[in-house]
């Protein structure tokens, strides 16, 4: 197609064209197009949006663009503004801990004067309330459509930490139009986020990572596989909530997933990292100012949160639940982390927040990924140490230290937080439980207690599954568990509860010397184990999966228990701690306080 006139163009634009997208029809680049566009003066005009419905005269400052000729109704002004990058369109899986960090940041760059313009395409948030920002662009957080917000207002920065993986993609390619990204540099962001880099940026502080590679293709992700050897964790770069990440246990499952989970280019690798089975996860958040200061030893690194995971590795740190501070780790094992992280936060020569994932296996500590960006387990680690962190990151991204925050020394409570994530199943019949790499939950809550086991049990009844204190446990296990589930099952006799299980793991827990009531699988004849769920019969659930194709039989009996509102634990780490926290229950009960009574 030859290449656009003006007429043509305009004609486009107002039809709701992207530059990218006319780039692409005509053969030309985008940077072309947005270029000619300039040129020949075709920029969109801001409208108000009318909150009134024309009853009254509106003033909310909400805005959108138009190519549509008519006035510009953005009301200018001198004030030095700082433009917020929100977390776009809400999803599963994408959480709503970033608008929290948005919204943080507009009211903490308030406090210090500036006005605060923030942009998302989202109306169902807090962040485009209107008391939260001087003004509101409902636009796409598209290069195009920021580019435009941020020079027609003039700003004098644009925060890209603080809506999870969208605005960070934008960043490198913001700051070469001339945006002023405070905080971070989107160099170090680039390093943290382009795998070869971050290896080598590893190599130098002698931190280590579990062996891994790249794959274009797959033939790359095969041969990195059978090097690696299996399991392996394959997921592709730069995404968020671990959309398409995977664990894969053989070729069949890798080729599978290479020809139709991802596509793989050399712009986009398909990253493949030696799943370490067992592990346990550690998610650190941590907010520094190093990037302030030209000497490498000066400024202040101070961890906000390390939360320890209760799932073993390999569970999405957003479904995870999480105790804070560690209850399992070592002492030489929370050194490590700390020293990895000071470390780390000194070589990206971060401002503001920013959050590594690790994982333990023995006491070695791996690094798994860095994100020098506000973290989605920001507002729990805030919420439990009583500290704004996002509040504090924003103001040190607008040129404060943390000294003159006075926010320089680690907390770590004398008190147990316990965040349990809260996931939609009941609304998807048929759609199975387990967790995986990929994020599923939809919102989180947090359980407080100076005894750890209340804590967890608090957890579970703020996400509807409160556990029970007596009745019948129904046992059924992977044979990879079959060796560690007679030691959990004994755990529940001696609370009191009877034991339900089918003939393998039922076998397991007899040899034991256990006392077990078998029933029969849904294969075998009825009544199974649904009708036991249905009949209200079973109080807990503890079903691993067999493998990673999970049999029917499994997500019929995972599903059952979703529907009949049975707690249902799918790993043997889960089935400990609500172990922990019935023994809890019913030694001491629990007790109700503020969150505020606890900092």
């Amino acid at each position: 197609m030859p290449p656009l006139n003006a007429e043509k163009l305009a004609k486009a634009k107002s039809l709701g064209f992207s530059d990218r997208q006319i780039a692409h029809l005509t053969g030309q680049t985008e940077d072309a197009v947005r270029a000619e566009r300039k040129r020949i003066g075709l920029i969109p005009s801001y409208r108000l949006v009318d909150t009134c419905a024309a009853e009254f005269e509106a003033y909310t400052p909400y805005y959108y663009s138009t190519y549509d000729r008519g006035d510009d109704e953005v009301k200018g002004n001198s004030a030095k503004k700082v433009m917020i990058l929100g977390g776009g369109p809400n999803r599963i899986g994408q959480g709503i801990e970033f608008d929290y960090c948005c919204v943080h940041a507009a009211f903490a760059l308030k406090e210090d004067g500036f006005e605060t313009i923030m942009v998302n395409s989202n109306p169902e948030t807090v962040s485009t309330d209107y008391d939260t920002s001087d003004k509101l662009f409902f636009e796409p957080l598209t290069l195009e459509d920021v580019l435009h917000i941020y020079e027609r207002e003039q700003c004098w920065g644009a925060i890209a930490q603080f809506g999870g993986q969208t605005p960070l993609n934008l960043a490198l390619a913001l700051q070469k139009n001339g945006v002023n990204i405070i905080g971070t540099s989107p160099q170090s962001i680039e390093i943290a986020e382009d795998r070869k880099l971050f290896a080598a940026m590893l190599n130098k502080l002698n931190i280590p990572q579990p062996p891994n590679g790249l794959a274009t293709n797959e033939a790359e992700a095969l041969l990195a596989s059978k090097q690696l050897g299996y399991p392996v964790l394959v997921r592709p770069s730069f995404v968020l909530g671990g959309r398409a990440m995977q664990i894969v246990y053989s070729d069949a499952e890798l080729s599978h997933y290479m020809r139709f989970a991802v596509e793989a280019s050399p712009e986009r690798p398909v990253l493949v990292d030696k799943f370490l089975e067992d592990a346990t996860e550690v998610d650190v958040d941590c907010i520094t100012d190093v990037g302030h200061f030209q000497n490498p030893g000066e400024g202040t690194i101070v961890i906000g949160g390390m939360l320890e995971h209760i799932e073993f590795a390999g569970v999405h740190s957003g479904d995870a639940a999480m105790v804070l501070p560690p209850h399992t780790l070592t002492h030489t094992v929370i050194a490590t982390i700390r020293q990895y992280t000071h470390a780390m936060a000194r070589e990206l020569k971060v401002i503001g927040l920013m959050n590594v994932q690790y994982a333990v296996k023995g006491e070695t500590v791996y690094v798994l990924e860095v994100n020098p960006r506000a973290s989605r387990t920001v507002p729990f680690s805030s919420k439990a140490i009583g500290v704004p962190l996002a509040k504090l990151a924003a103001k040190v991204m607008a040129g404060k230290t943390l000294k003159e925050l006075g926010f320089t020394a680690e907390i770590w409570p004398d008190y147990w937080a316990v965040k349990e994530s809260v996931f939609p199943f009941n609304r998807f019949h048929g759609q199975d439980i387990l967790l995986s790499p990929e994020m599923r939950s939809t919102g989180e809550v947090m359980g407080l207690d100076a005894d750890l086991g209340v804590a967890y049990a608090k957890s579970q009844m703020a996400a509807n599954s409160p556990l029970p204190v007596s009745g019948r446990v129904f046992i059924s296990v992977s044979d990879h568990h079959k060796d560690e589930v007679a030691a959990v099952a004994r755990q529940y006799t001696d609370l009191g509860f009877e034991l339900v299980a089918t003939s393998g793991t039922a076998a397991v827990l007899e040899k034991a010397g256990l006392k077990v009531q078998r029933v029969l699988k849904l294969t075998e004849g009825r009544p199974n184990v649904v009708d036991l769920l249905k009949n209200k019969e079973i109080q807990l659930v503890i079903n691993t999966p067999a493998g990673q194709s999970p049999r029917a039989d499994e997500i019929k009996i995972r599903t059952t228990a979703v529907y009949t509102g049975t707690p249902i634990m799918t790993t043997l780490s889960g089935a400990k701690a609500a172990a922990l926290g019935i023994a809890a229950l019913k030694e001491r009960g629990y007790a109700v306080k503020t969150v505020q009574e606890y900092h």
